[in-house]
C-alpha cells in the first residue's frame, strides 16, 4: 500500500503533508491552472477531504519501478457519487511531486467543482498562512 494512501484513509493531514515535495504540483480535476507549491496542495487536499464523504480507495496501480501510482477512489460530494484517480508521482527522495486527480461523471466533477469553490477561500488562507506567496486560481 503506498504511503499517501495508508495516510489518506486515516485522515492524517500531517502525514500526508509530510509525503509532498516542496515543489509538488498539484493539478485539479476542475480547475485549468495547476497549483504549484506544497501549501497550496496541502490546503487543497485539507479542502477535499471536508468535501469528500464516504471516500474509499478501490484499487492501487503502480509502475514496476514505484515512481508512478495510480489511486482510485470513490467517494459522495453532496449526495453524488463519483469515481476518480489520484496519479501520483514520486521524486528521488521519494516525495510526491506530481499530484494529479481526475473525476467522473461530468455531473459529479460539476458538484465537486462546486463544493471546492465554496471552499476556496478558506485553503487560500491556510496556504498563505503556511507560506504560499500566491495561492489564486
Amino acid at each position: 500500500m503506498h504511503p499517501f494512501r495508508k495516510a489518506v484513509e486515516a485522515r492524517h493531514e500531517a502525514a500526508i503533508e509530510a509525503l509532498l515535495a516542496d515543489d509538488v504540483v498539484f493539478v485539479s480535476p476542475v480547475a485549468f491552472k495547476p497549483y504549484p507549491g506544497k501549501p497550496i496542495t496541502a490546503a487543497i487536499l485539507r479542502g477535499v477531504m471536508r468535501v469528500f464523504e464516504d471516500f474509499r480507495y478501490v484499487r492501487e496501480i503502480a509502475d514496476a519501478n514505484g515512481r508512478d501510482h495510480a489511486l482510485i477512489f470513490e467517494a459522495t460530494v453532496a449526495g453524488k457519487t463519483i469515481t476518480g484517480c489520484d496519479f501520483l508521482h514520486v521524486n528521488d527522495a521519494g516525495l510526491i511531486d506530481d499530484l494529479m486527480v481526475m473525476v467522473r461523471p461530468l455531473s459529479g466533477a460539476t458538484v465537486l467543482a462546486d463544493a471546492m469553490g465554496a471552499q476556496f477561500d478558506r485553503i487560500q488562507r491556510e496556504a498563505l498562512e503556511a507560506g504560499q506567496g500566491d495561492a489564486h486560481p
